[in-house]
């Protein structure tokens, strides 16, 4: 791991998306899936995700999070994920928002797979991040 001991401890935060394709039929039936609501168990395992993100990712450094949200909403042709994390620490939050917003996107399809195989999950990109020595970035 890089050393960020002689890093300035900030607030930072992270903001990122992933957008899940689903078919029309998939889309209709979201509300009444057997598993349960696919949107909220997604929300909920972005937000644990995040918090693990340290464990799956090798060289990502472990940090006490002090803000983790995780939206779904279901826009034209699919849902659109939208996770932001936040931390006052050394580094920052990139890494935890994008693996929020990922593994929220592999749970609807977990939970989505009996009724289609053809799901994609696309676009996992990070929106914005500020603080730190970087400062400030937005996407586009």
């Amino acid at each position: 791991m890089v050393d960020v001991s002689n890093k300035a401890a900030t607030r930072r935060e992270a903001t990122a998306q992933a957008f899940v394709e689903l078919s029309r039929a998939v889309l209709r039936a979201l509300p009444a899936n057997p598993k349960g609501n696919p949107l909220e168990v997604a929300r909920f395992a972005g937000i644990q995700a995040a918090k693990k993100t340290a464990e799956l990712i090798p060289m990502c450094h472990p940090l006490p999070l002090s803000f983790v949200d995780v939206q779904t909403k279901i826009v034209a042709k699919g849902v659109r994920i939208t996770a932001t994390a936040a931390t006052t620490a050394g580094t920052g939050v990139e890494m935890e928002a994008m693996t929020a917003a990922s593994i929220a996107a592999l749970t609807i399809y977990d939970m989505c797979k009996a009724l289609d195989k053809g799901i994609a999950i696309r676009e996992v990109v990070l929106l914005r991040k500020s603080g730190g020595k970087s400062g400030e970035y937005r996407r586009g």
